[in-house]
């Protein structure tokens, strides 16, 4: 072993000069290294904004009664996502959720470095704050890695150069889960709370709310209980005091009493009958130009036609009579306002998935009116005297009836006594285009989902059928239809949606009005509607009543029973039938007739709505 000599040991020797290079480059390395490869990553890292994030997400669609009040939701398949503008966002809701989650927000740069220190130390929490937490569920990367624990603080720091603090906090409360299927404050305060999400909340409420952010799956109390759920909101609660934003006396108790168990808040549920509503809009807004993936993408909310009132006023007359009638019984009702052809009330049904009021059916014999229009429409005075018939010929069938009408038969008094020979008859002298056109010009449509209407099952021929209203048509075109009586001749195209709103209220798309005569000008449309109106007319009041009946096969039996008619305010088409082609009967044993349940659930719903 050599010692070292007197002069190796003084400062100058190049040994020492060797160690200070070694020195120092291992300190700039350490201390430089790092601030040479945030910089670096800084420059290259990119930072999707808030803006590109949440346009990438979809969306929770509200759709609206036409009064504003909510109707139902139609959400994503990984959640409810209702999108909630920084300033709708409650006070203490915001405030609730920085003393628990990230203290310095408002101050800090996209991180706390006593979070982390403390987390480093400890290898528990405390490492992420809110704009940290926005990263990371904004880039999808939640792997517990060094190299993504850098990313995130490159790319905090980025954006809070780049980016408000409201904005980071409105995006990262917006994507932030809170249990149940919901993302954002507004679908978590429905689904904890059943509530609507407003200035209304409570310290508790919030509290609570920011609590279920860390863990939702655990703290939630439907998963792991009262207790455990209350010491959380208990750890929120004493943030909130010890930083200031609650006085120590703040009168706050945990809200367990008021929390909803997940079965009844559960995002998306829907009932059968809301279910076809939801199916109804939604493929009417995609005719529009407005498919749901566009209504999520821009945080769409959708005002329906539909009156709150009238929706449940038909449930209830269509539930009401069912529940005394044999168990294969199904019905629908429909009501639009004749002026505008808005559906004011919709119910398909609540015994499964099939909507019977888009559901085609046969119309029987409440489809005489179109005949007798085509009369009118063809110079056939509506008491224009003409020969009663019980048995007819007509494009190669027999139609044998018996004939109510007599020897003093008129096209009104046809349609009044539902003498069917003889409109058959008269469907015969007019032609089946006639017959077929004039329906069409009420408002019947050419085709439902690409297949043509009124017609045979090729799609070209019109048989005898037309006569005796052989042809399924849907409750939702017939109620149109008959609207046009009901508002002097004017045709309006029934339909679901008023208008489309942005996330700020304001309306990208309307209805447009559609009113146009029927029969040609507005004298002749005018005239045809007053005679049919004046024909259907019951008991000398305002109300124009057609109930009929469709054969089962060629059998004196019935499989369809229909009651349609309106008032100046209102077109009501019932639909009373089965899931299959049947003979039906109703309690007592009677065959189904339209003018039995089917106008009894009419009269129920007109009566219940009628204005006072």
């Amino acid at each position: 072993m050599t010692l070292p000599t007197e002069n190796e040991d003084k400062p100058g020797h190049p040994r020492w000069r060797r160690a200070r290079r070694i020195t120092g480059w291992t300190l700039g390395v350490l201390l430089g290294g790092p601030l040479i490869a945030f910089w670096v990553a800084y420059l290259v890292l990119d930072v999707r904004s808030p803006q590109e994030v949440l346009a990438g997400l979809d969306k929770t669609v509200v759709l609206q009664y036409a009064d504003g009040s909510e109707l139902l939701k139609v959400t994503p398949a990984d959640g409810d996502r209702t999108f909630v503008p920084y300033s709708q966002v409650p006070s203490k809701l915001r405030d609730a959720i920085i003393a628990t989650e990230d203290p310095t927000f408002w101050d800090n740069q996209g991180f706390d470095p006593t979070g982390i220190g403390r987390a480093f130390l400890t290898g528990v929490g405390g490492g992420s704050g809110i704009t940290q937490q926005y990263i990371k569920k904004s880039t999808g990367d939640e792997d517990a890695t060094l190299g993504r624990k850098f990313a995130e603080l490159v790319l905090a720091t980025k954006i809070t150069q780049e980016q408000g603090k409201e904005q980071i906090f409105e995006s990262y409360v917006n994507i932030i889960s809170f249990g149940r299927g919901t993302f954002g404050p507004a679908a978590a305060m429905n689904a904890y709370f059943g509530r609507k999400l407003d200035d209304s909340i409570t310290w508790s409420e919030a509290a609570f709310l920011a609590g279920m952010i860390q863990s939702p799956s655990v703290h939630d109390p439907a998963a792991s209980g009262d207790l455990h759920a209350s010491r959380r909101w208990q750890y929120v609660r004493d943030k909130l005091v010890s930083r200031g934003y609650v006085g120590g006396d703040e009168p706050m108790a945990y809200p367990g009493g008021e929390i909803q168990p997940p079965s009844e808040t559960r995002a998306g549920r829907v009932t059968y009958d809301e279910f076809h509503v939801k199916q109804q809009v939604l493929a009417e807004l995609e005719q529009d130009g407005f498919p749901l993936g566009r209504l999520q993408q821009g945080n769409l909310t959708v005002e329906t036609t539909l009156d709150r009132g009238m929706q449940d006023a038909a449930k209830k007359a269509l539930r009401d009579k069912l529940n005394d009638e044999p168990k294969e019984f199904r019905g629908a009702v429909v009501a639009v306002d004749p002026g505008t052809g808005a559906v004011r009330a919709y119910q398909g049904g609540d015994q499964g998935v099939r909507d019977y009021a888009s559901t085609p059916h046969a119309l029987g014999s409440a489809f005489h009116p179109f005949t007798f229009t085509a009369a009118l429409l063809h110079g056939f005075g509506p008491d224009q005297p003409m020969p009663g018939f019980s048995k007819v010929d007509f494009l190669g069938e027999t139609f044998q009836y018996p004939d109510p009408c007599g020897k003093k038969c008129t096209p009104r008094r046809a349609v009044e006594t539902h003498a069917a020979a003889t409109l058959v008859a008269l469907a015969k002298k007019l032609g089946p285009e006639a017959v077929s056109d004039a329906a069409r010009r009420a408002g019947i449509p050419d085709a439902v989902d690409g297949v043509p209407t009124l017609r045979e099952k090729d799609g070209f021929l019109i048989g005898p059928g037309i006569a005796i209203g052989r042809y399924p048509l849907r409750p939702l075109d017939v109620a149109g239809a008959y609207g046009t009586f009901a508002a002097g001749g004017r045709r309006s195209t029934p339909h679901l949606v008023a208008k489309i709103r942005d996330e700020s209220g304001a309306v990208v798309w309307a209805h447009q009005d559609t009113a146009n005569p029927a029969f040609g000008d507005d004298g002749t449309s005018r005239r045809v509607a007053a005679e049919v109106t004046a024909t259907l007319r019951t008991g000398g009041g305002p109300a124009a009543l057609s109930t009929g009946e469709a054969e089962h096969g060629t059998s004196p039996d019935y499989q369809d029973a229909w009651a349609v008619g309106y008032t100046p305010q209102l077109a009501t088409a019932v639909w009373i039938g089965s899931d299959d082609e049947r003979r039906l009967k109703d309690a007592s044993g009677r065959k189904l007739t339209g003018d039995v349940v089917p106008a009894d659930v009419w009269r129920a719903f007109t009566t219940a709505v009628r204005p006072r």
